[in-house]
């Protein structure tokens, strides 16, 4: 399993606005990618900044995401965001929701 983690800073007093787009633009659109298997988000308590994990069965699904559909969703939450949203990418070690576990090496 793959993740994007997404940072960003929210425009004041934006949070409502942000998770509003969230639930009826992006996860939509996020579901219909191939691969896709999750999204968590995190709001800090100020409000002012927030960041994103979308789960993929595969990295090359989530590349694929980031190439197609990702520049709108970006457009779409400009709305609600302050500067150029930071990607990193990692592959998942664990998970008790995905029941996932690092492979063993011995």
């Amino acid at each position: 399993m793959f993740a994007r983690k997404v940072s960003m800073h929210l425009k004041p007093n934006n949070v409502t606005e942000f998770t509003q787009s969230l639930d009826k633009e992006v996860i939509p659109l996020l579901r219909k990618q191939k691969g896709f298997q999750d999204e968590i988000t995190f709001v800090a308590p100020n409000g002012t900044q927030a960041f994103g994990i979308s789960l993929w069965d595969r990295a090359e699904n989530a590349e694929a995401y980031n190439r197609g559909t990702y520049p709108e969703v970006t457009k779409i939450l400009a709305r609600c965001t302050e500067g150029t949203p930071q990607v990193e990418t990692y592959e998942v070690s664990n998970s008790t929701f995905h029941k996932i576990a690092a492979a063993v090496t011995a």
